[in-house]
């Protein structure tokens, strides 16, 4: 099938003229999950991982991923003809480095410059200097051969009170234009849909699991253009645009209306979030200055009221998680439960908490060596039964109306080898080193990192993604500018962690077909004390879920870690029990007694 439709492709670029073509992950907005309407790639490849770009020439086709589906993809691709790219493995080139090597001079490059955004439509122009390379954007090709295509999404928008918002959207945009003015710049070209939401205090439902509407923004100095699907506008909503100098445009009209616009001044854009199709528009009709968009940096900083309703969430959602570990292994191996049935009794777990809205991403639940695979999904066809033996891996979160949530633990089923015991235990004392963390102001995640990787460093072990990533509220789970990482590819941003930012913590470890272990807390950037040295930064933590004392080896811990082990599972028992029934309380009671080293 796959080899059919891409064969079909290659005749449709012979007619236009095109050698190569390129299909990204992406929406109009580079989002990183997106709506049924924008999964061409996954069309064309069979490829269902959240990243990925498939390049197709006139005999070739390749997918670029990174390392958290080097597994899936591998398994994925079989059959279909497609080689699979390592991304940032050794002796793999990029896509750009691809291209100029195999293109030969005078050819034309296809992508639908929609889903391809600025700064890596600009970084293929320079790769591909000197060899006279048509760029063909204009036309969406592939996504033209997809038969019975989804349409596009449209749900209502939701406004935010301020009771919940924190901040009003005339405060905010008071703080944004400041940001415009500061960088030069007149206008703004938003595109980033949660950093729309943020910055008008409206949430949409237009991506699963992520309350975004698919919409454009375009700030002057007195209005704030909104393009939006016209079905999505509701009457309260058009009143709230009155109030706030919202000028409501539709979606479709967004090119037009920039290649219109009568422009006083520089428009800032950010080259990393706005499609290269709407940069070639504006950068014909007006002058760019090119910066990160404020509202990311603003929206990064939680409010008081933000922090506040998170840490209440978090407590809820970590109980649900206690409910859901605690069935689990009073069960297994006495009813039937799959890797599915196990994520669906979770999730409806989740849903009876109040202001729940959505999933915050499908829940991963993992069984034994499909563990290794980072985002692994569990297929009715596929999906393994859990049996008494073994540990099981969820990564899961919910989106209320209290905050985003993301917590991932592996729960030891019955009995597991020492080596898993030992990986276990390594990526426990990473995760609660990190946790501890004392910092002086300034640092990045790039500083911080090691104390989550250097237990597993130690062995020769390494897990192929960062660390930590950004938390929205009631947004995306995943957000920056901020990141806990050792190494930054090309683009990424690197971000001073500030008060008030909300980032997850989450090391691990991934060995192919045999097992794969995660533990994921989220904690938040506080200050501490500031003397004659500068400002010093602590996390504190909102995840309170117990760690599988099972899978705990203390002959890899020092006695700082089992301190900290044990002030931890503490502080879970303390802030949680209030949500148990009996059963459950004396089950986490003792899932929390204080532990020593034992040589």
């Amino acid at each position: 099938m796959i080899r059919d439709r891409l064969t079909k492709l290659r005749g449709k670029m012979a007619e236009k003229g095109i050698d190569f073509y390129m299909v990204p992950t992406s929406d109009f907005h580079g989002s990183e999950y997106v709506d049924d309407f924008f999964k061409v790639r996954e069309y064309f490849s069979g490829f269902t991982g959240s990243n990925g770009t498939l390049v197709v020439g006139c005999d070739m086709a390749g997918l670029w991923t990174d390392g958290r589906y080097f597994i899936q993809a591998e398994k994925e691709l079989e059959g279909t003809g497609i080689t699979l790219f390592r991304m940032l493995e050794e002796g793999v080139p990029d896509i750009p480095d691809f291209l100029k090597q195999n293109m030969k001079k005078g050819q034309t490059l296809g992508f639908d410059g929609r889903t391809v955004s600025c700064r890596d439509g600009k970084y293929l122009e320079k790769k591909l200097e000197g060899l006279d390379i048509r760029f063909s954007y204009e036309e969406d090709v592939a996504g033209e051969l997809w038969q019975e295509r989804p349409s596009l999404p449209k749900h209502e928008v939701m406004i935010l009170p301020e009771e919940i918002s924190g901040q009003s959207m005339e405060v905010k945009l008071s703080a944004v234009r400041n940001r415009i003015k500061a960088a030069g710049a007149n206008y703004l070209m938003l595109s980033k849909l949660d950093d729309l939401m943020w910055l008008m205090n409206i949430r949409g439902s237009d991506v699963a699991c992520n309350p975004v509407a698919l919409s454009y923004g375009f700030i002057t100095p007195e209005e704030l253009y909104f393009f939006i699907q016209l079905e999505e506008v509701t009457d309260d909503f058009r009143e709230y645009a009155v109030r706030n100098h919202i000028v409501i445009k539709d979606y479709k009209e967004v090119a037009e209306f920039l290649d219109g616009y009568d422009y006083e001044g520089k428009v800032l854009i950010d080259e990393g979030n706005i499609n290269y199709a709407l940069y070639k528009v504006l950068s014909e009709r007006a002058d760019c200055a090119r910066a990160s968009n404020p509202t990311e940096a603003l929206k990064a900083i939680k409010n008081k009221t933000e922090l506040s309703r998170m840490e209440e969430v978090y407590l809820e959602d970590s109980a649900v998680l206690i409910k859901f570990i605690y069935w689990l292994k009073k069960n297994v191996g006495k009813e039937k439960i799959t890797e599915i049935s196990a994520a669906e009794y979770l999730d409806r777990l989740r849903r009876k908490i109040d202001g729940f809205i959505d999933l915050s991403f499908p829940t991963i639940s993992a069984y034994k060596e499909n563990a290794a695979m980072m985002h692994y999904e569990a297929l009715p066809e596929s999906t393994k039964e859990i049996k008494a033996e073994g540990m099981l891996l969820v990564d899961s979160g919910g989106q209320y109306l209290g905050g985003t949530t993301d917590v991932t633990r592996t729960i030891v089923l019955g009995e597991i080898s020492p080596e898993e015991k030992k990986h276990f235990t390594k990526v426990a004392v990473g995760m609660l080193q990190l946790s501890d963390a004392r910092f002086l102001y300034g640092c990045t995640g790039r500083n911080l990192d090691i104390l989550a990787r250097q237990p597993l460093w130690d062995i020769g072990i390494d897990y192929k993604c960062g660390t930590g990533h950004g938390i929205g509220y009631i947004l995306n789970v995943h957000e920056g500018p901020q990141s806990i990482r050792w190494r930054f590819a090309p683009g990424m941003k690197e971000a001073v962690i500030e008060e008030g930012m909300v980032i997850s913590n989450e090391p691990g470890v991934y060995i192919e077909g045999s097992h794969g272990i995660r533990t994921e807390n989220v904690i938040v950037a506080n200050k501490g004390e500031k003397n004659a040295n500068g400002q010093f930064m602590y996390f504190d933590t909102l995840t309170f879920v117990p760690i599988d004392m099972e899978a705990i080896d203390t002959a890899y811990m020092q006695p700082i870690d089992v301190e900290r082990l044990n002030r931890y599972h503490a502080e879970v028992y303390r802030r949680t029990e209030k949500y148990l029934t009996e059963e459950e309380r004396a089950w986490l009671k003792e899932a929390t007694e204080p532990i020593e080293i034992q040589r």
